[in-house]
């Protein structure tokens, strides 16, 4: 009889171990793979045992991830997924995240993570361009997903704990990891950039491997008794490298929490004794404005690693003091899979800066004219090495543009100083970096300009205490046409994902305008 599939509470024992991949036939000792999957079966031969994922009450072992992995690979299988479909997942920090995401990648499949606060204009898009054959989503999320499902005609798996897990038990696994190249894409991750629609970023397994395997080595140094704090999106670059792919590569401990919440979060780190936060500024400033409850040991707590936007100086020097754990800043994107720089932790910290360019990787400064500018000289970080993505999906004119002479243009602006640190200076030209989430406004600009009253549209970025920048737009109406700032921010909200509305909406006679009658941004001043 099958095992059971995930849900062991932690006072049970778990089973006997068996792991079904064999040398020759994929996951062989001897026989290194290029798929990433091989990560989960790999540790599951060295630790199955060993607590891999927590989420509450629940732990899943290393034996038992890669076994339901392997089921889950079965069955899309059965499902005619074949070695480069695309499978879309849409779920929170959730244990059947790892359990499909790996299962995907060993049955051969490339991975389309979506944000699950997505509405289902949002999901359909990137279903359609993407080419999911399948999606598979929570049943917190299946009303929004089985709608976008509907319309593109992928099939849609809801993980519902009785029906699906029923499901999956009962399917035997598929013995074998997929063999890959190492330039076949595992993972499409969707980011808009400041313009047009969202283009997937292909990351191949080569990109997730090489970049885990530093991130283990030579930028965290995790081993099997850590435990990392798992609250970063898993579906977000960030989290599924530096957190999921990063736990599993070393036999980590990686402990679930589906929504940040600080007391939570702080609840989580005493209670599983995390060594590892992993964190976006607005965590850091959420878990200094929390008091720590008495009783609390987060004595184990040695490393805090923040990424996502720039961790003011105060806040980290804040949370150092608070917490007694180094916090160590990098740098990177999803089209860079996504580690790209890091402040190594066995060398001098620089506050403020996003360190040294990690191992394998280099970058360049480059001038408007295309120069190479020096240490102190502001220019746009040009990346190069394993980590870069191979490209946009079907956007050969967007890989192009991106990547030039083999050098990703990041169209981010830094410096570097006499020691070969970086420091971001800018950031891409409107984006705005809500809660660590980006919010690219011209995506909102164009749900505004689908509003009947709405004759002109600007979105922007304002600072905010909290959040870090919050969305705020500015319309102008169409001659005759009635409505309210607030009716506005309803009719967004219900078309984009909770952290992309704009909290402040303001209505104006019209909007500044250059010789060519383009909208001025820098010209518009949001009252607060």
């Amino acid at each position: 009889m099958p095992r059971d599939l995930t849900l062991h509470h932690r006072e049970s024992s778990p089973p006997g171990v068996h792991i079904t991949d064999r040398p020759g036939s994929g996951g062989g000792e001897g026989n290194r793979m290029n798929n990433l999957a091989v990560l989960l079966a790999e540790s599951a031969r060295a630790n199955g045992r060993r607590v891999a994922l927590r989420q509450g009450k629940i732990d899943l072992t290393y034996a038992q991830l890669n076994d339901a992995g392997a089921r889950v690979a079965a069955l899309l299988r059965a499902r005619a997924v074949r070695p480069g479909d695309r499978v879309a997942l849409v779920m929170p920090n959730v244990t059947h995240f790892p359990v499909v995401y790996y299962g995907i990648l060993r049955a051969g499949g490339v991975v389309v993570p979506m944000n699950p606060l997505l509405k289902a204009r949002e999901i359909a898009y990137l279903l359609r361009d993407s080419g999911s054959r399948v999606v598979v989503t929570s049943p917190l999320f299946a009303d929004e997903v089985t709608t976008a499902a509907a319309e593109t005609g992928a099939e849609c798996l809801v993980t519902d704990p009785a029906a699906f897990e029923d499901l999956v038990r009962a399917t035997a696994p598929m013995p074998e990891i997929t063999d890959r190249g190492e330039d076949d894409t595992a993972v499409i991750l969707y980011t808009s950039g400041t313009t047009g629609t969202p283009k997937g970023a292909e990351l191949t397994h080569r990109n997730l491997m090489t970049n885990t395997a530093t991130t283990v080595e030579t930028v965290l140094h995790i081993g099997p008794d850590d435990v990392l704090f798992g609250g970063l999106p898993m579906f977000h670059a960030f989290g599924q490298t530096c957190a999921l792919n990063t736990a599993v590569a070393a036999g980590a401990t990686l402990t679930l929490l589906p929504r940040f919440e600080p007391a939570k979060a702080l609840e989580i780190m005493d209670r599983d004794g995390v060594t590892v936060f992993l964190g976006v500024p607005t965590m850091y400033t959420a878990l200094l404005h929390t008091a720590i409850p008495e009783g609390y040991d987060l004595s184990r707590m040695r490393l805090a690693v923040s990424g996502g936007a720039a961790l003011p100086v105060e806040v980290l020097h804040g949370f150092e003091r608070e917490f007694g754990a180094t916090v160590l800043e990098g740098y990177g994107l999803s089209e860079t899979s996504p580690v790209a720089s890091f402040n190594p932790p066995d060398r001098p910290r620089k506050a403020g800066s996003i360190g040294l360019p990690i191992r394998g990787v280099e970058f360049m400064l480059v001038a408007d004219d295309g120069a190479t500018v020096g240490p102190g000289e502001v220019g746009e970080i040009a990346i190069r090495g394993e980590n870069v993505m191979s490209g946009y999906w079907n956007r050969p004119d967007a890989t192009a543009e991106a990547i030039r002479d083999g050098w990703f243009h990041s169209g981010d602006l830094a410096r570097v100083d006499e020691d070969g640190y970086y420091f971001i200076v800018d950031r891409k030209k409107d984006l705005i970096i809500r809660g660590g989430y980006n919010v690219y406004p011209r995506e909102i600009e164009e749900v505004l300009y689908e509003h009947p009253a709405i004759a002109e549209a600007a979105v922007v970025g304002v600072p905010h205490e909290i959040h870090g920048e919050e969305v705020a737009a500015v319309v102008a109406l169409r001659d005759g046409a009635h409505t309210t700032a607030g009716q506005i921010r309803d009719y967004v909200k219900q078309r984009v994902a909770a952290y992309k509305y704009p909290r402040i909406v303001t209505v104006t006679d019209g909007l500044p305008k250059g010789a060519t009658g383009k909208i001025l941004k820098r010209e518009i001043v949001i009252r607060q």
